[in-house]
């Protein structure tokens, strides 16, 4: 198997690598610094490194890039600075995953590629008509003002939704939605729904990062977890964390 992580040296990203390494994948990346890799990985034999921008590479670089791979990533985020939330680009994630789907239907695939996208709780997945409080509401609609990671974290959304959809010919996606993510050292129990169980505003849950990148690789790998999951926003939450 072969899969595209876009985001490999983020907290999750770095995470998602060493799992699908340990499955025996075979991973490409392209980072702006290999250093930021973990050492262990980084001369793995089945990972393979361009040093580059992503959003800086040609349409052609991009579509060498995820040939032939059955899967594709995307943990792209922001940096938590004042450049990163509102620097350029400001639409790093919907770019990133717009041009990588692109870029796997140039290549014609001869079978359906999974496309996964890491999210957020704080986006909620109109297809199931999720209810949100009133004061919700409000603090999201201030979020989405202020901050603009929100509304790009919504539209990357979207656009799988309702632009590659459910019945597209070449691709089949998930959108993973994480609560208040944790950094942990190992795969605890964590639980998946459909819609968020508690407010990601004034209950939130906890999601360890590594929790995050198991689940991913599930997906990746175990095709009975992706038929489960394909073309839905499932969240999830560490176990010890489920609202009584």
């Amino acid at each position: 198997m072969k899969v595209f992580v876009a985001g490999a040296t983020g907290a999750t990203g770095r995470l998602l690598v060493e799992q699908l390494l340990r499955h025996d994948a075979n991973v490409k990346t392209v980072v702006r610094d290999i250093n930021r890799l973990p050492e262990k990985i980084r001369s793995h034999e089945h990972l393979s490194v361009t040093e580059a921008a992503l959003l800086n590479l040609s349409d052609d670089e991009l579509v060498k890039h995820v040939e032939n791979c059955d899967a594709v990533v995307s943990c792209l985020g922001h940096n938590l600075s004042f450049k990163g939330i509102y620097g350029k680009p400001r639409r790093l994630v919907t770019d990133s995953v717009r041009r990588l789907c692109r870029a796997v239907k140039i290549n014609r695939p001869e079978k359906k590629v999974k496309f996964v996208l890491m999210n957020t709780t704080g986006v909620r997945n109109p297809d199931l008509n999720e209810e949100v409080s009133t004061g919700e509401k409000v603090v999201i609609g201030i979020i989405r003002a202020l901050l603009p990671p929100q509304v790009d974290n919504e539209k990357a959304a979207d656009f799988l939704r309702t632009e590659i959809g459910r019945n597209d010919s070449t691709i089949e996606w998930v959108a993973v939605r994480p609560d208040s993510l944790l950094d942990v050292s190992k795969v605890t129990e964590y639980e998946t729904h459909p819609s968020p169980i508690r407010s990601a505003i004034f209950d939130a849950g906890k999601t360890s990062r590594i929790n995050v990148a198991h689940f991913i690789a599930e997906l990746i790998t175990n095709d009975e977890t992706w038929e489960n999951w394909k073309g839905k926003m499932p969240v999830i939450y560490n176990k010890e964390q489920k609202k009584k």
